[in-house]
């Protein structure tokens, strides 16, 4: 993994963390099918947080590294716009 890359993913890590924390906060509030959504991706980030140090062994693994990030950044903004 290239020093571009590894920032690259530090940030959308950092950017992920922070809005999960910001969610978390206000979850409690929302409806019942916004906390079973929070139930799921809650699952995911555990998986992904836990695979996170596998993104440095090769390109495959980084590319799925950045589509799940994604994926979780959007979907904890998408429950936070709805809280």
């Amino acid at each position: 993994m290239t020093d571009t890359d590894h920032k690259k993913y530090k940030n959308l890590l950092n950017e992920i963390l922070e809005l999960r924390d910001e969610t978390r906060l206000k979850i409690h509030l929302g409806s019942k099918d916004l906390q079973d959504e929070w139930h799921e991706l809650e699952e995911k980030w555990e998986k992904f947080y836990k695979d996170a140090d596998l993104a440095k062994s090769g390109q495959d693994i980084t590319s799925a590294f950045g589509i799940v990030g994604e994926e979780l950044k959007n979907a904890y903004k998408r429950i936070k716009g709805a809280l």
